[in-house]
């Protein structure tokens, strides 16, 4: 069996199409969505991602701005910068790149974002909201996952679902998401037992460990869908041979690059078990920024609705 790659950049695009004629709607009504983007620091990962969400939001016409406070900052000053921002009405969502540079405490950060311009969906009204089934705003990968599970046409519906992971950006919203859908979900984690007899049962098996490679064969009951959300930087020769069973491809792209992405399920024994998989890179995030794009317009129209 070969898996099919799933095509998380078509799903994006399609999107992407959706949500510039619902602009368009807005904007004839005179409503342009704005995104304020706090970025912390200077760290190189988070520089990139935010760039490519103000990137996006200028190609699909959102109005958007970047704050970006000095590494050092304390929590008391950064949850100041982020009470402005509430009180803003051109602003509809409001983004704090993680992860934050110390001092500052994240989570007393995120709390200090106003639920209706919680865009990442972190607050813990929001949580509340996806796990009662009202979800306002949905953490945006977990809601990449969805629609590329949707999209794909993957039956959900009655499937046995199981999540590796349970963190609350990722593990714990997809859980909630799948099983909003109907499927019997197992959440799992590092203390599971028999972890990968676990993950074996699953008809659609989610990675969201964030170690390169640890799902393997053993994980993957054979014509699964797995979903890799994995996002790891193989930087040295012997990282790539350790995971690649063929690394001659993996060792050409990191002499090119510097580096290798790799997820974290492994890609080789993935495609000969597995019914479908989402590649890496190229694909759950894909859908992340997309699905940030959607909330903003969305937490645009709500927010004017409550106005009414």
């Amino acid at each position: 069996m070969t898996a099919r790659l799933l095509d998380c950049g078509t799903i994006r695009d399609e999107i992407q199409c959706e949500l510039t004629e619902q602009l368009h709607q807005l904007k004839r009504a005179g409503i342009t969505p704005g995104l304020a983007a706090v970025l912390v620091g200077e760290n190189p990962a988070s520089q990139i991602y935010v760039r490519n969400k103000i990137q996006l939001c200028g190609a699909l016409g959102l109005a958007s701005e970047q704050i970006t406070p000095p590494a050092g900052i304390t929590t008391e000053e950064l949850i100041e910068q982020v009470q402005a921002l509430n009180r803003r009405e051109e602003i509809d969502g409001i983004l704090v790149q993680l992860p934050l540079p110390p001092p500052a405490d994240a989570k007393r950060v995120l709390m200090a974002v106003d639920p209706a311009k919680d865009v990442d969906g972190f607050h813990p009204l929001n949580m509340g909201k996806l796990v009662s089934g009202r979800p306002e705003f949905v953490p945006c990968t977990p809601a990449g996952i969805l629609e590329i599970l949707k999209r794909s046409n993957v039956p959900i519906v009655g499937a046995r679902a199981v999540v590796i992971g349970r963190s609350d950006i990722v593990g714990k919203p997809v859980a909630m998401l799948l099983l909003h859908e109907h499927a019997t979900v197992t959440l799992c984690h590092s203390r599971t037992r028999d972890l990968a007899g676990v993950a074996r049962e699953a008809d659609i098996l989610v990675a969201a460990i964030g170690k390169p490679a640890s799902v393997t064969r053993e994980f993957i009951k054979l014509g699964a869908t797995v979903v890799d959300v994995g996002m790891n930087r193989l930087t040295t020769e012997a990282e790539v041979r350790s995971v690649f069973h063929d690394p001659t491809a993996a060792l050409e792209r990191l002499r090119a690059r510097g580096a290798v992405l790799m997820g974290d399920v492994q890609p080789e024994e993935a495609m000969e078990q597995a019914g479908a998989l989402t590649p890496v890179p190229g694909g759950v995030g894909l859908l992340t920024t997309i699905m940030l794009m959607a909330n903003t317009i969305r937490a645009a129209v709500l927010r004017r609705q409550g106005e009414d």
